[in-house]
């Protein structure tokens, strides 16, 4: 069972491998605690023992062959472990929650990406996270170009797919967006980092303007 909101707020980043979430959740963290919030980050899949042990299946067991559909519940069991631990108990002491990826990475990477219809990802997720869903979720948008330049180092086994499915999910964020307008933002992430930053704090800002 999800825990009452309290005063705490949930926000994820969500986008294709290189948009930069890493450094932006940092960025958005130390802004929210300096506005006097307590804050905490996590990862989708990660950030408990169990989701970490899921997330190295998923991302580096590049000799593991999943289903798709295999695929999509080791994410979501993750995700479960996630909100029990991390999610459901910071919001419900009135925290904030930053997550790098969240369901919408599900929907749009097993969905629109790999295939499963997006409708049955999101029913199987309401259940895996009892309904908690993040008040604002923010799409670093960027495109294929900008996205490899950055991809400048190993590649996890989702990162491997290549650049038609790159494609497909940055189809995919886009359209989740378009269906999502009021809780799901776009933010243009092919600037400059410090103009990013500006631009998600505009975005949040716009939701919660108690933060202004």
């Amino acid at each position: 069972m999800v825990m009452p909101m309290a005063d705490g707020r949930f926000i994820s980043l969500e986008g294709i491998d290189g948009a930069g979430k890493s450094a932006q959740i940092g960025r958005l963290a130390e802004w929210l605690r300096s506005k006097g919030h307590g804050v905490v980050t996590c990862r989708d899949p990660g950030s408990t023992p169990a989701g970490d042990a899921v997330r190295a299946i998923l991302l580096d067991r590049h000799d593991l062959h999943l289903a798709a559909t295999s695929e999509m519940f080791l994410y979501m069991a993750a995700r479960a472990q996630l909100v029990a631990e991390v999610v459901g108990p910071a919001v419900a002491r009135g925290d904030w929650v930053v997550s790098d990826r969240y369901l919408l990475s599900n929907i749009v990477y097993q969905g629109y990406g790999v295939g499963l219809a997006p409708d049955t990802i999101r029913s199987v997720g309401h259940t895996a996270t009892g309904g908690l869903m993040p008040d604002l979720v923010l799409v670093l948008d960027v495109d294929l170009e900008t996205s490899a330049r950055r991809l400048a180092r190993p590649l996890d086994k989702l990162e491997s797919r290549g650049d038609d499915f790159r494609r497909r999910l940055r189809e995919g964020y886009l359209t989740e967006a378009a269906r999502d307008a009021n809780r799901v933002v776009v933010i243009d992430a092919t600037a400059d980092i410090d103009d990013v930053t500006n631009r998600i704090r505009e975005a949040v800002t716009a939701r919660f303007p108690h933060l202004a």
